[in-house]
């Protein structure tokens, strides 16, 4: 379609010819414009997606819940319902930030045992402080384990056992 030039104007399709040119060329149906258009629009298979931005905000919302002590199934049910969104999107979301929580295990894996060891040291000394003597003792026998310090019961159970047989007389 050399020299042709089609405009939609409204619902019907306007054609264009330079003067002095014959119109050898088929009329363009409105149905192919349509179609094209259709193509072109392509149907989103899940509805009007939210920017990614409003994406992560919720998500860290639901993030900030997870501490609150309630089982998996229960989390993505009142993220559902408080967001305005479905289940199967609030489980998307639960999927992402169980993959944000893997990621911080990973990175703070190795600052993970100084911090514990703080806040045993703070504790017991909270507890010695307050005349707690149990709580001290379990405190120190924890410190003791990590140290590798070991119970009476432990030095016990990893001792060498010595078994003696007597073989039968071989004549």
């Amino acid at each position: 379609m050399n020299w042709l030039t089609y405009y939609l104007v409204g619902y019907s399709v306007v054609k264009v010819v330079p003067l002095g040119l014959s119109v050898t060329d088929s009329a363009l149906d409105i149905g192919d414009v349509i179609a094209q258009q259709k193509e072109e629009k392509k149907a989103r298979p899940y509805g009007k997606r939210n920017p990614d931005a409003v994406i992560e905000a919720r998500q860290q919302r639901l993030y900030t819940r997870m501490l609150d002590g309630l089982t998996p199934r229960q989390l993505v049910l009142q993220h559902s319902s408080r967001e305005s969104v479905s289940v199967t999107t609030a489980w998307r979301d639960w999927r992402a930030v169980n993959a944000w929580v893997k990621e911080d295990w990973e990175t703070h894996r190795d600052d993970l045992l100084p911090r514990i060891q703080n806040l045993r040291e703070r504790l017991f000394h909270a507890a010695l402080k307050r005349g707690q003597l149990q709580t001290c003792a379990q405190i120190l026998d924890s410190l003791g384990r990590v140290v590798g310090e070991q119970s009476p019961e432990q030095i016990a159970i990893s001792a060498p056992q010595l078994s003696v047989s007597i073989a039968p007389k071989q004549n």
